[in-house]
């Protein structure tokens, strides 16, 4: 599928103007309108209804040539039905092949015929590990129902945090930026002057609650995005590493004046166990003694939880990582884990 839009005369447009134009001409294929079908009862009667879950909606971008799409998850959360719209405004059923919410990425698929998604145009992937305060990009959404907007910015800063919302979990080295990103544009690709994808539009700070552009939108990065969504194709879920340990709190540590991850717990069989870690025991006397801390990971520092599930999220399934550990507050020793895999929970 392409933009047929024809251009118009670029003969009186500066450089610049006709590399941004043909940018938005050309990634606007790449982008389709997520709509979100809730269930819920009619107010007068018992009737299910099905009614669109958000005033906006959301977007997505097509990722492979097997009708493929990256979102948000919360574009797509709860949702009992999902329909996406394309460049051509035909709309599509899609099925949820899977999502992490803790990392808010989530992927589709289009169910079409094969020759429609035959003409689908995947979205060029970009890379977010170079990228630069400064540098310029653009946004592609759909801010307050407005079909296919293009904003332009520049990155305002790199390795943002931002809060989920789900048990505490947060997203890391986020990016920052100064397009406008308005309700709509969730689950939009942000790309560099090159037109390649370079994150996800995920949300905005809006210190009045009313859903409006502040000048600060955020991203989830390329890199991030990369692996969440190959993992969800092959597994239909995220593949998520652990040691196999209960952390405790960090306020212990606090009060030791030591900085590094507590081990609370080890649990027989773990990971962790078969290489020797240990946590927190009771002596004879029912005193507690502490095990051990760990101060480092694969040569990197770990002085926080942040910094060790940094690391663990650049690791995978079945790595083995060096793990550097403080033994009963002075005796430093270094354990070789082989790195397990989460078990999801089942809700009951």
């Amino acid at each position: 599928m392409e933009n047929k839009t024809p251009l118009p005369d670029l003969s009186q447009l500066s450089p610049e103007e006709v590399k941004t134009v043909s940018l938005f001409k050309e990634n606007t294929p790449c982008v389709v309108n997520i709509t979100n079908i809730a269930t819920a009862r009619g107010y007068y009667s018992m009737d299910i209804q099905k009614i669109p879950a958000g005033k906006f909606g959301g977007h997505g971008f097509v990722w492979d040539g097997r009708g493929h799409i990256a979102t948000n998850f919360h574009v797509i959360r709860g949702a009992s039905e999902v329909r996406v719209s394309l460049i051509d405004q035909s709309t599509w059923p899609a099925k949820i092949i899977g999502g992490d919410p803790s990392k808010d990425v989530a992927v589709l698929q289009v169910e079409a015929p094969p020759e429609v998604l035959a003409n689908l145009k995947p979205i060029t992937l970009g890379a977010s590990s170079g990228l630069l305060v400064g540098q310029q990009v653009f946004a592609i959404g759909n801010p307050f129902g407005l079909d296919h907007t293009l904003t332009s910015g520049i990155i305002s800063g790199l390795n943002r945090e931002l809060n989920t919302g789900y048990g505490g979990n947060s997203l890391r080295n986020v990016i920052q930026c100064d397009a406008a990103i308005n309700p709509g544009n969730s689950g939009g690709p942000l790309l560099d002057s090159r037109g390649r994808l370079i994150g996800i539009n995920t949300a905005i700070a809006d210190p009045t609650g009313k859903g409006a552009s502040s000048g600060i939108g955020f991203a989830i990065p390329i890199d991030t995005v990369k692996g969440l969504v190959e993992q969800i194709l092959k597994y239909g879920r995220v593949v998520r590493p652990v040691l196999g340990i209960t952390i405790a709190p960090p306020q212990a540590l606090r009060q030791m004046g030591i900085q590094g991850v507590l081990v609370l717990d080890v649990p027989p069989g773990t990971p962790a166990a078969k290489a020797g870690m240990e946590g927190i025991t009771r002596d004879n006397y029912g005193r507690m003694t502490i095990g051990d801390v760990i101060v480092g990971m694969n040569g990197k520092p770990v002085r926080t939880e942040a910094d060790l599930f940094d690391i663990l999220d650049g690791c995978k399934v079945g790595d083995k990582v060096t793990v550097d550990v403080l033994r009963h507050g002075d005796q430093r020793k270094t354990l070789t884990v082989k790195l397990g895999e989460r078990i999801p929970e089942i809700a009951e």
